[in-house]
């Protein structure tokens, strides 16, 4: 294996989901899902330089509480570069340093964000020049929502989200990410939603609605279609975040929504503008939460420093 000398950095992005449609529980246990991915300007990069061994270190923001993120070999990019190097029969090897911003436990895909980070790095780092179909076969194999973190924009996941298409998308959309000190489990919040809809249907329900408020640009349109089946689970586990969402709306936000499984609730606006004034209103409160301002959709996984 021939390894790049030089290091290199990759940025990869937050997404949420516009659109989540959750049908019943299979006999494996999961759930087929028809989603509408959104890749937003909140990112967590990849540092990667060649090194005879590997290590993986993390930073990040002082609102991330990245306490909780796994490493000593168990971290989700430990898992990437394992894949990425038996599908070429490589070893595996780098000096690897995660710099978060996406929130952790916060239904934003900030494990699977890194997981596509490393893919892209260490492809380059160890020279392997892996196809794209390649690289998005190995990124379903470590998680639904990894794929979508490599293609970003805007896109529809199917099968259990891994499956994952671009769609026109006509607008510059803005968001108000308000997050919680307190993760939601996902696998908990599923449960519940079986428990909540016994008699669920199998097939998902369809995002043409979304859809084709995507490819007009509006975004009164867009607030009227975002969907999430997900939401009625998670605020009866947390109710504080049907609070949020009313706060939000309350506050002059076009719509607010849970961000997949929770528990960081998001907040369409109309403009930058408009969200940095919603955004100032909610830090307002006496006990104010992380409150970040982004826009989308932005690209997936990408370099963004060589050498």
């Amino acid at each position: 294996m021939r390894t790049t000398t030089a290091g290199l950095t990759v940025r990869a992005p937050a997404k949420i989901n516009l659109h989540l449609g959750v049908g019943a529980v299979r006999e494996d246990g999961m759930h087929p899902l028809l989603t509408v991915y959104h890749a937003v300007g909140l990112y967590d990069d990849l540092s990667a330089v060649a090194s005879p061994d590997w290590s993986l270190g993390l930073a990040g923001e002082d609102y991330i509480g990245s306490a909780g993120v796994p490493l000593g070999g168990e971290n989700i990019v430990d898992r990437a570069a394992e894949l990425l190097a038996a599908h070429h029969g490589v070893a595996v090897t780098g000096d690897l340093h995660i710099t978060k911003a996406i929130p952790v436990a916060g239904g934003m895909a900030g494990g699977s964000a890194d997981a596509a980070a490393a893919l892209v790095a260490l492809d380059r780092l160890w020279d392997l020049e892996t196809s794209d179909d390649d690289l998005l076969a190995l990124a379903a194999r470590l998680g639904s929502d990894v794929p979508f973190a490599l293609v970003g924009g805007t896109a529809l996941g199917t099968g259990r989200g891994e499956i994952v298409t671009p769609v026109a998308d006509h607008g510059t959309w803005w968001w108000v990410v308000v997050l919680s000190p307190d993760g939601l489990s996902t696998p908990a919040v599923y449960r519940h939603f079986d428990e909540l809809f016994p008699d669920a249907p199998a097939t998902p329900p369809p995002a043409d609605e979304l859809l084709a408020a995507l490819d007009s640009g509006d975004p009164y349109r867009l607030a009227a279609a975002m969907h999430n089946d997900l939401q009625a689970p998670a605020f009866d586990l947390r109710p504080d975040l049907e609070l949020r969402i009313a706060q939000g709306e309350s506050e002059g936000a076009l719509r607010g929504l849970v961000s997949g499984s929770g528990p960081t609730c998001v907040f369409l606006c109309e403009s930058g503008d408009h969200a940095r004034a919603v955004a100032g209103a909610l830090l307002a409160d006496r006990e104010p939460p992380v409150v970040l301002v982004a826009n989308g959709p932005v690209a997936g996984a990408h370099v963004v420093t060589h050498g």
